[in-house]
């Protein structure tokens, strides 16, 4: 009775037809989800949908030391945590859309990913609380396959709220509060490490698993907005007759064959460009401390560096490279900073924060000018196979890096370990330039400037528009000779006397009319 009421508040003018003046009753505008301020207050709980999971994300980087001490394994061993991660999301990427809009909806799905992400850190310090590593791999497994689908069903939200209204600034604040959840993890748990070390008296796995069930606890408030977010939909959707969200993802594998090979390319800069950042941050605060001997504090600050730049600069390269066009100059710009950022990192000694900024930038321009570019060269019904094909071989790229990247530091050490990442970024270069002759020869438009880009679509619109009134003159021709037609079996019908040459005529234009 009460969503009836709330539903009869909203109407402008009762039902149509009524003669009732009596004027309705309205609700605050907090509570009512046509209104602005009730819009903010789910964009809140929008954002903070996915806190807790890249909060807990990159606890392993903000405790490597620990991890690798109290569960005695080595480098190689640590990174299968990352491994393990992006093993299930190598092929949930296709399904994760589909699940959201053909099975579980989006309410339901949502919740169902929180709880696989919560309960995947809480296997993870269980792993630690009782010493054994296989639980803690099998832990940040379950916590793969709810992270990656639970981005998805966070888009699918804004989407569904603010579609036609602030969608793009909403996409930007929801980037920037995961950034936020990963900076604030790795300047905090090592602090939390050591706050319950004192407490106990010693360091061992039973301090490292209570740390981790603490990180859990932010997984527990994100299951928690995750189940506000359903209600606020669900009474939205009977008060104002809104549609559940859906993805708009079609995932059709058989599309893969009519990929070009510019699609190709941006696919292996993807690959090739993030298995050289996110495996450097996941070790790099042992690294910071070894070769520029930071304090832990210091070392999981400036490992942050990447995450704190690129929480606000996100939102302001995606309207630049908007504003300006031009993406694959922006994408090679981007991979050449990050190259000078890692040979600064493995051969001088200069204050690393001038390096990780120079990361962080990077990072946040080439993520703002890589992706839309699918679009570019992807017809609109196969954009859910591409992104998802891209995201699958992004996440087998960083399983197989994570691991190889554990190796070689066990054996080489850190200044063979950032030569890898750099030969990795110099492939990313080498297909970046390949993208930018392809597409020249091709006449592609990755690279054209903001207003060429405009007016190219201008034209196409009016051939498009041509193309319409061409077909309705077409379609305003036939018609009436159908009709005719129709008239003269009527005719023919009724046993009407026409003169004989007059009939063959009419029967050769309805002929032709049919075939038409």
């Amino acid at each position: 009775m009460a969503v009836e009421d709330e539903q009869e508040a909203l109407l402008p003018g009762g039902d149509e037809g009524s003669s009732s003046s009596v004027p309705r009753r309205q609700m605050p505008a907090i509570c009512d989800p046509s209104r602005f301020a009730h819009r903010i207050v789910v964009l809140t709980f929008m954002c903070f949908l996915g806190f807790g999971s890249y909060f807990c994300y990159d606890n392993p980087a903000a405790l490597q030391t620990q991890v690798q001490l109290d569960m005695k394994v080595n480098t190689a061993d640590f990174m299968q945590l990352y491994a393990f991660y992006s093993w299930p999301n190598v092929v949930l990427c296709f399904f994760g859309g589909f699940l959201i809009d053909r099975v579980f909806g989006i309410r339901l799905g949502t919740i169902i990913f929180s709880l696989f992400v919560c309960a995947g850190q809480v296997i993870f310090a269980a792993g630690a609380l009782f010493n054994a590593f296989w639980l803690m791999e099998a832990g940040r497994l379950v916590f793969g396959i709810g992270g990656e689908s639970l981005a998805v069903a966070q888009n699918t939200y804004a989407v569904s709220w603010f579609k036609g209204k602030e969608l793009n600034l909403v996409f930007g604040l929801q980037l920037s509060m995961a950034r936020v959840g990963s900076t604030v993890n790795m300047n905090i748990m090592g602090l939390v490490y050591e706050r319950i070390k004192d407490a106990m008296g010693s360091a061992g796995h039973t301090t490292l698993g209570i740390t981790l069930m603490i990180g859990a606890l932010t997984c527990l408030f994100s299951l928690m907005c995750a189940l506000i977010l359903g209600y606020l939909d669900k009474r939205a959707e009977k008060i104002l007759n809104k549609e559940q969200g859906e993805t708009g993802e079609v995932i059709k594998l058989t599309d893969v064959k009519d990929f070009s090979l510019s699609l190709w390319l941006i696919f292996l800069v993807c690959v090739c460009y993030y298995v050289a950042v996110f495996p450097f941050i996941g070790l790099g605060k042992v690294f910071f401390i070894e070769k520029f001997q930071f304090s832990p504090v210091q070392a999981g600050a400036i490992n942050s560096v990447v995450y704190i730049i690129s929480a606000p600069l996100s939102p302001v390269f995606g309207f630049m490279v908007d504003r300006v066009g031009k993406n694959i100059i922006w994408v090679m710009c981007a991979v050449v900073a990050t190259l000078a950022a890692h040979l600064m990192l493995a051969f001088t000694l200069w204050n690393p924060w001038i390096a990780m900024s120079l990361l962080g930038v990077s990072y946040s321009l080439l993520a703002c000018a890589l992706w839309p570019m699918v679009a570019f060269v992807v017809p609109e019904h196969q954009l859910g196979t591409a992104y998802g094909f891209m995201q699958s071989i992004q996440n087998l790229g960083l399983a197989i890096i994570a691991i190889v990247a554990g190796v070689i530091l066990d054996s080489r050490g850190y200044l063979f370990l950032e030569v890898f990442f750099s030969a990795c970024i110099c492939m990313a270069i080498i297909a970046a330039v390949m993208l930018y002759f392809v597409n020249d020869l091709r006449g592609g438009d990755l690279n054209l400037s903001s207003w060429e880009r405009e007016k190219l679509q201008k034209q196409v619109a009016i051939e498009a528009e041509k193309a319409r009134l061409r077909r309705q003159n077409s379609e305003s021709r036939i018609r009436p000779l159908s009709a005719f037609a129709v008239r003269v079996r009527y005719l023919s019908r009724l046993g009407a006397q026409l003169p004989e040459h007059y009939c063959s005529h009419l029967s050769s234009l309805a002929h032709r009319s049919v075939l038409k």
